[in-house]
């Protein structure tokens, strides 16, 4: 069983920049692709970006690409995804996630992900 404990949200400003963190244990971290996710008030979860066990192949959603970078250490067990030129529609609850095995990388359904922390809320105010 994988626990992961997002943080690092907050509120900022339009423009501004945020970097959460997602901390891993009870698995072997670089064994595991990794996604992040967010869900603004009614509406349906989506994907936001993923990276490989090893750190190396990204997929981002196009909304974010050029602002958002996602990456991992496998050494700290811990996931990150730096926010810059945040927008308003930028906020919602962000979630990091496993994705289960053997799907390839930058799987954008969640049934492709098994395990999840708990969110982090991400505001931004225009």
């Amino acid at each position: 069983q994988v626990q992961l404990v997002e943080s690092g949200g907050g509120l900022v400003q339009a423009g501004g920049s945020l970097r959460l963190s997602c901390a891993a244990s009870g698995g072997t971290f670089s064994n595991y692709a990794m996604g992040w996710f967010r869900q603004a008030p009614g509406k349906e979860r989506e994907f936001v970006a993923a990276i490989s066990g090893s750190g190396g192949p990204t997929a981002y959603i196009d909304s974010v690409k050029g602002r958002f970078t996602i990456s991992r250490d496998n050494a700290k067990n811990t996931l990150y995804l730096q926010m810059n030129n945040l927008k308003p529609e930028d906020t919602a609850v962000y979630y990091c996630a496993t994705q289960r095995p053997f799907r390839g990388l930058g799987k954008t359904h969640p049934n492709d992900y098994e395990y999840w922390g708990q969110g982090t809320q991400v505001t931004v105010s225009s």
